[in-house]
């Protein structure tokens, strides 16, 4: 006989973070995710007032576009501290497999705001280089409403004073060093919402190189004009290519796909390691492991083969060692339910557990009955 046994009462798992809705104003700092969030959150907001008031001093206008990119990121970390918030708060009644899909949304969010970041980047740009190669076909299409009213920053020579290559080359060293700090939370957390976060930052240091290098090129050339809309388009590609990658990992993760093989072959070989433990453990073989993920969280199933004689109070000991060894030893397993099926019954398999449609079945006439 078939028998699932869920994870009941799996909130004593939760023991390092009891104040999850909490975390946008709370002084514990104790989780890492948020901390990181905070220092690039605050870093954001000191860079963009710094880039505001550097540009507007040393006349550089690429400088106070940058400012402006500064301030979205903002956005995107404000949304990242909510969604890793409420992505780690335990299960409840009306989310009983936890709030990660919440991390999901959340990533899907940032994401976004990099796609149409790159877009808008792209168009303003495009819309410059048009404006000084083909002003006559600028004009017509600023008239004609098809890019939408840019806001060129080009549109004379650049002068901007060589101080402000120093708020640039400072902008980068500060993005890099957020970028690679988020990413090695994000790659031990496999926080996909964190790792976009990353890439954010990562994309900053690059707009923030293409700002340098349109400050240093106008003491190098004599127009320079074409630097920061080429530069521009270039950054664009690069934030349109990010987005793009990390929307598609965010779908992919609210459609539930399942989880990467590495993940499943740690939670298989912490089943093994559990049953050699117990007594008659050699008797009892791991028929399949699956699950998916769910923001920062997995939700593993894990299908055993038992001795069809075995009395079905034994289950229990063996889930109980199962489910401890693998919470245990795999990073990020949440949830674990355990399928015990008779080792005599070779041909089952977790797609059993799906409702078999009959297809010859024809529900018109009840529908019909109902309105009779």
């Amino acid at each position: 006989m078939t028998q699932t046994r869920g994870h009941g009462g799996h909130g004593h798992h939760h023991h390092h973070h009891h104040h999850d809705n909490t975390y946008l104003t709370s002084t514990n700092k104790r989780d890492a995710g948020v901390r990181i969030t905070r220092i690039g959150l605050v870093a954001n907001l000191c860079m963009a007032i710094g880039k505001f008031i550097g540009g507007y001093v040393f006349h550089s206008q690429s400088l106070i576009a940058d400012a402006y990119h500064a301030l979205t990121d903002l956005v995107s970390d404000f949304l990242t501290l909510g969604t890793v918030a409420w992505s780690l708060k335990p299960p409840s009644e009306r989310f009983p497999n936890g709030y990660g899909k919440v991390e999901s949304i959340g990533a899907l969010g940032v994401s976004g705001l990099l796609l149409c970041g790159g877009v808008f980047m792209g168009l303003n740009a495009g819309q410059i280089l048009l404006a000084q190669f083909y002003p006559d076909v600028a004009e017509t299409v600023a008239h004609s409403g098809i890019l939408g009213h840019g806001h060129s920053h080009s549109h004379g020579p650049i002068g901007p004073s060589i101080q402000a290559a120093w708020i640039a080359a400072g902008s980068i060293v500060v993005k890099e060093w957020l970028y690679r700090a988020t990413m090695k939370v994000a790659e031990e957390r496999k926080s996909s919402v964190l790792a976009s976060n990353a890439i954010h930052h990562r994309i900053d240091s690059l707009t923030s190189i293409v700002a340098l290098f349109t400050i240093g090129g106008s003491y190098v050339f004599q127009d320079a004009t074409w630097l920061d809309p080429v530069g521009g388009l270039l950054i664009s590609l690069m934030v349109i290519k990010a987005g793009w990658g990390n929307t598609c990992t965010s779908l992919l993760e609210l459609a539930d796909t399942a989880v990467d093989e590495d993940v499943r072959i740690s939670v298989e070989d912490a089943t093994i390691k559990a049953l050699s433990e117990l007594e008659g453990g050699s008797d009892i073989k791991v028929r399949d492991v699956q699950g998916m993920k769910s923001g920062q969280n997995y939700l593993m199933d894990i299908e055993l083969a038992v001795p069809g004689a075995w009395p079905i109070s034994r289950s229990q000991t063996i889930e109980q060692n199962v489910r401890h060894t693998v919470g245990t030893g795999v990073r990020g397993v949440k949830r674990i339910k355990v399928r015990f099926i008779p080792v005599e019954q070779q041909e089952l398999t977790f797609s059993d557990e799906f409702v078999a449609q009959d297809s010859s079945a024809d529900p018109e006439p009840q529908s019909h009955s109902k309105h009779q």
